[in-house]
């Protein structure tokens, strides 16, 4: 097992609380949660302000979670969650992080501090530089940071020894001229946190309907009938979305949400929006909760398909949409061939749920016929986790329940604008359509050999394949899997560049020479020598709209993501095709090139400025599936999971706390279970506490076991919570140094942070 280092977050206690578990989410607990965090971190006048602002139509988009706005009405002073005040607190905080700050903390005194603790101390107000062999950043001008960064790319050997990454939350603008810049410097090089969370979804929704997208709009949760919600926490990850449901629930629609744990938000919500629902229990939301074990989902999808098959059998024409069936889709008798072959009781002992609770789903499925399937990382984050939406896709296939209003697929993106990075040829595997614009307006040749994902660029970098390392937002090191080996890949680069908001630990964990860049937040204004601009974004239904920040920027030091990607391009590419200086200096010069190089922006300075955007194309919303590799709609056969737990071994998954988005950490309280003021614990079921001889508040080690290695986590907490049996969670990123690195899903190759095979050892 590797030594402990500073990659990892410091194996301290910090002091356990227990309440209750709440009965409701929402409701007044949360608006006094977002106060508190407000008026710590920016003062109640300038965050109410701030907030007036947050998700409107002339304002700035939350820099959290993707959920989308409503295209018409929005709350005049309440278009967000509480953990979207969190959001903004945190970009906007008074604590600063100066070159003082840096001159007294050596790396090692910050790597002693919890990602909570560096989290706290503010915002980055000047560049940084790390010289090799120093231990303390120093003060560096921009353009010696720019000139450094030129000058170890033009030394590589090749440009494929570089990686270039980035993280959701960067805008439209800023992504399109990342990406040109690394397309024309030469490589493709490009992957970014989708390849952690969502590419499951989008390999899957892909091959099966031809867009890598959702395809319901906001509105269509008025219309649905019936709502699953499976593998998400929408309670603590995405919180209005239970608006949304409320809503589906207002208009007689159901819902039945499908997890390993019963989370509070999918039980009651109060809409804090509604002073009249800010007492008592709120609007109950699920109708029927199934209790799946880790990974049990195909296996779940599976049953539900084949009672499914039978009741149509029964009675054919009443189950599914043969109509349907045979104009949009292929495979369906080959699907159905397979379907009838399964063993239907060792589906069911997979899931852990009992046969009449599937039946009654199956009930609610088969009576009704516009559906919308919601899912995250509970379904992504496996070995088989494109099988997992793959399956999703035939449930609805069968019934029908794509292409229409009030059904389709939903899966829930993470970070606000995650989706337009991809968007915009943030991916490591562009099409060729896509690069051919490129070449043709730019007047450039883009390289066509496929980049490397987050997976592989962490091998490349650990063997010495990749030597320089850049970071669009984020953090790298926490938000990835396999801690210490990631960490190891970084330190083997000449050169590591993160541009940030915030110092975080992948400061820490840095190569031969670093850099810490400083860059805008959304809540702050841009202004370049053109005047004021805006930026751009996508939200997870495909609606591109307009975010102006409104604070004075915290330092004269800060640029804008745009102003640095050309910064860097200026200094590494000679004979550039490209205008760096003036499309930093107008933004609208950045969109009239993407509207001449990606389908969908006809018009884009125009209608960005329309309050609330517009629409992307979307085919399988338009029920059209011509753009699949057969022309149609894929029905798929897929497998369930193939883990094999031995004596004393549990199925653990990471999950984050009420108190975080991501990697970012707002707090230590993780409220809607009960568990306040500790983030190293374990969640178990009782029955395996008893079997392994452990009890509540037992202090215990953590192994995981993959491919004959072991990796080892210190010190955390048995909780006894309501969770399957053989089945545990834990809190990311505590708990990444478990996930191995090998351990990813079939052709997405995202990690298995959802599937990690661990023991849990007793400290005596």
């Amino acid at each position: 097992m590797p030594k402990k280092t500073i990659a990892q977050a410091p194996e301290k206690l910090t002091g356990i609380k227990q309440t209750p578990i709440p009965l409701t989410a929402g409701g007044l607990k949360a608006i006094q949660s977002a106060l508190s965090h407000i008026k710590e971190e920016v003062g109640i006048m300038k965050g109410i302000s701030l907030l007036s602002k947050l998700n409107q139509k002339e304002g700035f988009d939350c820099p959290g979670c993707a959920w989308p706005d409503p295209d018409e009405k929005r709350a005049f002073l309440a278009e967000y969650c509480e953990n979207g005040a969190k959001a903004v607190a945190e970009e906007a905080t008074k604590n600063r992080v100066s070159p003082l700050f840096f001159a007294t903390h050596s790396i090692e005194e910050l790597g002693k501090l919890s990602d909570y603790e560096l989290g706290k101390k503010g915002r980055l107000t000047h560049p940084m530089y790390l010289r090799e062999g120093s231990s303390h950043y120093e003060e560096i001008k921009w353009e010696e940071a720019f000139t450094l960064i030129g000058k170890t790319l033009k030394s590589l050997n090749s440009p494929d020894e570089a990686i270039f990454y980035t993280s959701g939350r960067t805008s439209n603008e800023a992504a399109f001229l990342y990406q040109l810049f690394v397309r024309q410097f030469g490589t493709n090089n490009l992957p970014d946190c989708s390849n952690m969370c969502h590419e499951s979804s989008g390999s899957a929704l892909t091959e099966t309907v031809g867009i890598g997208k959702g395809s319901v709009t906001l509105d269509d949760f008025k219309y649905a009938d019936l709502v699953l919600v499976i593998g998400q926490n929408p309670g603590t990850n995405h919180p209005r979305m239970l608006t949304a449901l409320t809503e589906t629930k207002k208009n007689g629609g159901k819902i039945i949400s499908i997890n390993p744990l019963l989370e509070v938000g999918l039980k009651n919500f109060s809409d804090p929006q509604n002073p009249m629902q800010w007492f008592g229990k709120g609007e109950e939301l699920t109708d029927l909760f199934l209790q799946v074990k880790i990974n049990g989902d195909v296996a779940l999808l599976k049953a539900i398909l084949f009672l499914l098959n039978e009741k149509e059998k029964q009675n054919p024409g009443a189950v599914f949409d043969h109509n349907f069936i045979q104009k949009q889709t292929l495979g369906y008798d080959a699907f159905i061939n397979n379907l009838e072959q399964q063993n239907l009781a060792e589906l069911i002992a997979q899931t852990g749920i009992s046969k009449k609770e599937i039946e009654a789903a199956v009930e609610m499925i088969a009576a009704n016929k516009k559906i919308i399937v919601c899912w995250a990382m509970g379904l992504t984050q496996h070995k088989n986790g494109v099988d997992n939406i793959r399956e999703i896709v035939n449930l609805l296939l069968l019934k029908g329940s794509i292409g229409k209003q009030g059904a389709g697929t939903c899966p829930v993106r993470g970070h606000s604008n995650v989706q337009g990075d991809r968007t915009m040829g943030i991916w490591e595997k562009p099409k060729e359509a896509f690069l051919d614009s490129l070449d043709h307006h730019f007047n450039m040749k883009s390289p066509r050999k496929h980049g490397l994902d987050v997976v592989e660029a962490i091998e490349a970098m650990h063997q010495k394949k990749a030597r320089f390392f850049l970071g669009m937002g984020g953090n790298f090191i926490s938000a990835t899997p396999d801690t210490e080996y990631t960490a190891e890949a970084l330190r083997h680069c000449d050169l590591t560049v993160h541009i940030s908001t915030k110092i975080n630990r992948s400061h820490l964990i840095h190569g031969k020479k670093a850099l810490i860049l400083p860059c805008l937040g959304r809540t702050e204004k841009d202004m370049q020598s053109s005047g004021e601009q805006f930026v751009s974004v996508e939200n997870s239904m495909g609606v591109v709209s307009k975010s102006e920040g409104i604070l004075e920027p915290l330092s004269e030091y800060l640029k804008s993501e745009t102003a640095i990607v050309a910064g860097i391009a200026k200094t590494t590419l000679e004979n550039s095709t490209v205008n760096w200086t003036a499309m930093a200096e107008n933004y609208d010069l950045i969109r009239d090139a993407i509207e001449a190089t990606i389908p969908g922006f006809e018009n884009y300075n125009t209608r960005i400025r329309i309050p609330g955007g517009f629409y992307l194309p979307n085919n399988a919303r338009e029920n059209n599936f011509s753009s699949t590799h057969t022309g149609k709609a894929n029905f798929t056969i897929n497998e369930t999971s193939d883990i094999v737990l031995e004596k004393d071994q549990l199925l653990m998954m990471t999950i984050r706390t009420h108190d975080q988005y991501n990697t970012t950490i707002y707090g230590l309280n993780d409220r809607y279970r009960g568990i306040l003021n500790e983030r190293r614990v374990i969640l178990m079921n009782n029955e395996d506490m008893r079997e392994l001889d452990l009890a509540a508040n037992d202090l215990v080690d953590l192994v995981s076991h993959f491919d004959g290695k072991e990796r080892k986590a210190d010190q955390f907490l048995v909780i006894p919570y309501n969770i399957p049996r053989k089945c545990t969670a834990t809190y990311f990123p505590e708990t990444n140094v478990l996930v191995p690195l090998q351990s990813k899903a079939r052709i997405s190759n995202t990690p298995t942070s959802k599937t990690v095979v661990i023991t849990v050892h007793k400290r005596k």
